[in-house]
């Protein structure tokens, strides 16, 4: 993100705004980040390489994430998940068994629009 360190905030676009957020509380030296939607403002095609990158960045320091997301691809990510509806917990776990409870949730979903 060099390359926008002398421009105004105003003409980043959000992704660039996400990355520079980042990059500002990792510089910070915090202990944990809390990342709601972190990914929204990004390309598809930028968006995982910036969940590897934090993903590297958690894994060499004493950092903590939760992050908050709709896309099922970033639990590959979790070391663990919840799953809220309306608000409330529903389950939690391992990014794994979330994932296939996720999963089931849909099949019976199509299935009940499909009957």
């Amino acid at each position: 993100m060099s390359e926008y360190l002398q421009r105004p905030v105003q003409t980043l676009s959000g992704g660039q705004e996400q990355r520079v957020a980042i990059a500002g509380a990792l510089a910070e030296a915090c202990k944990a980040l809390i990342l709601d939607e972190f990914t929204t403002f990004l390309d598809e095609s930028d968006q995982m390489g910036v969940i590897k990158a934090v993903q590297n960045l958690l894994d060499i320091s004493e950092v903590t994430a939760l992050w908050v997301t709709h896309c099922l691809e970033e639990l590959e990510y979790a070391d663990g998940a919840v799953y809220m509806e309306d608000g409330r917990v529903i389950t939690h776990g391992d990014a794994a068994s979330i994932s296939k409870f996720i999963k089931a949730k849909q099949s019976l979903y199509i299935h009940r629009i499909n009957s």
